[in-house]
This record gives C-alpha cells, sequence and structure tokens, in this order.
C-alpha cells in the first residue's frame, strides 16, 4: 500500500480517537449524499464522517470506496470541509486516489423560500477515484475498465464550482445544485453536472418517551444526480444519471448513519451502487481540546 493510503488510515484512525475522546451531538442537515442543502455546519463543531460504496460494475471488477470527510464550521455563514478518498479494486489492488477542500458560503443567513449557497472546491483526484461525490461531464461505465495502475497515472487538478438552492416547508427540504467543474493543469472544457434531492423526517414532532428506534430519528429521502455534458457537448446525450432512495437513521446521543441504494438510469451508468455513511458532530472542538 501506497503512503497516500496510509493517510487515509490515518486519517480514519483520527476519526475514531476523537470518537472515543469526545462527546457527540446529532448531525441535523438532510440525508443526501451527492446533493446539498443549504444547512451549514454550526461554528467551532467538527462533523466527522466516513462514506463508503459497494458495486459490482458490468464487464468490470467491483470495488469497495472509501472517503474520509472532515467538515469545520469557521462561521455561521461559512463552512468548509477536507477529504480524503481510497478504493479497492478486486483482482487488482488498493490505491489512494487524492484529496478535495470545499467552502461553501451562504449570502442569506435569514431563511427564505429559496436559499441560496455559493460553492468552490479544489480537487486533485487519479482517473481511479471512485468516491463519486458527484458526477459530471460524459462520465462512463467505460471509465472503471482501466485497471488502477493504468488510472492512478493520471491525476488532475481543478476547480469546482456549484449553485446551491434549497427550500424547506412543512418539513420538507427540496434542494438543487447546478455544477461545473474546470480543469486546472488540462486545457479541457468545462464540464457539467447536476444533483436534485428531496427529504424528510418521518415526523416532526419528539415522543413524550425517549427510544431509540422512535419515528423522528428516522429521514427518508430520494437523489437525482448525473452529468450534462461539457460546454461543447452539453445535454444529456452519452451521461451517466442515478436514481437513489435514502434512509438516515440518526442514534440518540450518537452517530448518523445513512443507507442509499443508487441505481443507474442508462447503459452508461452503473447499475447499482450500494453506499452509507457514518457521521459524527463534535461540539466546539477546539474549546474541548484547550480544556483537555
Amino acid at each position: 500500500m501506497g503512503h497516500g493510503w496510509r493517510l487515509c488510515r490515518l486519517a480514519i484512525s483520527s476519526l475514531i480517537l476523537q470518537l472515543l475522546g469526545v462527546g457527540t451531538a446529532h448531525a441535523q442537515e438532510p440525508p443526501y449524499f451527492v446533493t446539498y442543502s443549504d444547512m451549514m455546519e454550526e461554528p467551532g463543531n467538527l462533523e466527522i464522517s466516513y462514506l463508503g460504496i459497494n458495486a459490482a460494475p458490468k464487464n468490470a471488477n467491483g470495488f469497495n470506496s472509501a472517503t474520509v470527510e472532515f467538515e469545520y464550521g469557521l462561521k455561521a455563514y461559512w463552512t468548509t470541509e477536507f477529504y480524503l478518498s481510497a478504493q479497492t479494486t478486486q483482482n487488482d489492488s488498493t490505491i489512494f486516489t487524492g484529496f478535495r477542500w470545499e467552502n461553501r458560503y451562504r449570502p442569506l443567513m435569514r431563511n427564505h423560500f429559496i436559499n441560496p449557497v455559493l460553492y468552490a472546491e479544489y480537487e486533485q483526484t487519479s482517473f481511479a477515484d471512485r468516491s463519486f461525490l458527484e458526477v459530471m461531464n460524459h462520465q462512463s461505465i467505460s471509465d472503471l475498465y482501466l485497471t488502477n495502475s493504468q488510472a492512478r497515472r493520471e491525476f488532475e487538478k481543478s476547480m469546482e464550482l456549484k449553485l446551491i438552492v434549497s427550500s424547506n416547508t412543512h418539513g420538507w427540504n427540496i434542494s438543487e445544485n447546478f455544477i461545473a467543474e474546470k480543469a486546472l493543469n488540462e486545457p479541457e472544457a468545462w464540464e457539467f453536472g447536476y444533483a436534485l434531492g428531496v427529504s424528510r423526517p418521518l415526523t416532526l414532532a419528539a415522543g413524550r418517551k425517549a427510544c431509540l428506534f422512535c419515528r423522528e430519528n428516522f429521514s427518508v429521502g430520494l437523489e437525482l444526480y448525473g452529468g450534462l455534458g461539457t460546454a461543447n457537448s452539453f445535454g444529456w446525450k452519452q451521461t451517466s444519471q442515478y436514481l437513489a432512495p435514502i434512509v438516515q437513521f440518526r442514534i440518540p446521543k450518537g452517530p448518523s448513519v445513512g443507507f442509499e441504494s443508487a441505481f443507474g438510469l442508462n447503459d452508461n451508468s452503473i447499475g447499482a451502487m450500494w453506499r452509507f455513511k457514518v457521521s459524527y458532530e463534535v461540539e466546539q472542538i477546539f474549546g474541548r481540546m484547550r480544556r483537555h
């Protein structure tokens, strides 16, 4: 295993140590895996997440992808996140695939019928990346036919921008993302993608008695996401598209656990991806460190 994969393992170990040593709180954001809503991290809070994917593409080796995410609330209107990603491909190898650094900015702090958020991300990932944090361009199942040794030779440095709009009504969250990405180390055209999400807790009112499997601890949702081509060939043609139902369980005084089954809607897509996410929110992380 390479140095990058050891870094990813170190990040996972750090996650475990934080959970053993520091109290946790509930994550309040909708249960999406790809779509972003208008929810921001509380200032001073750190959310640590592990995102996994299992898939067996047609005519390609199955793979397991792992991404560790650190989300920190700098200000009420500004959230920053750092990602480390790796993957294991059956009959092949385990490799580190890259990192991402994102920033989200909410210009309007009061809630409106439509709440905009501006997003900017720098990423440096190899063509072996299997995180599927977004689907762009003319991404296709054929991209997975490369071996890890072939795909890891090319690293792409890129800037990704998103316009996020989100609405909240009667417990429902409805979010739309338009995504644009530009490679910084290659003379390529702008690439585009989208993500749409809708979600709701099973109930908005907490029961009189605290319990583990109360309805208020569960949320359900649905995502639709895919590529929109490039500036030279914008549209649905030869793109990957996915529809994904979601369920999330917030354990009282513990983590949030989410599951998503993403189903490909055309021949360019993977037939099915099974995704899971475990998130812990640590309140006022630096204040706790100073007290210790």
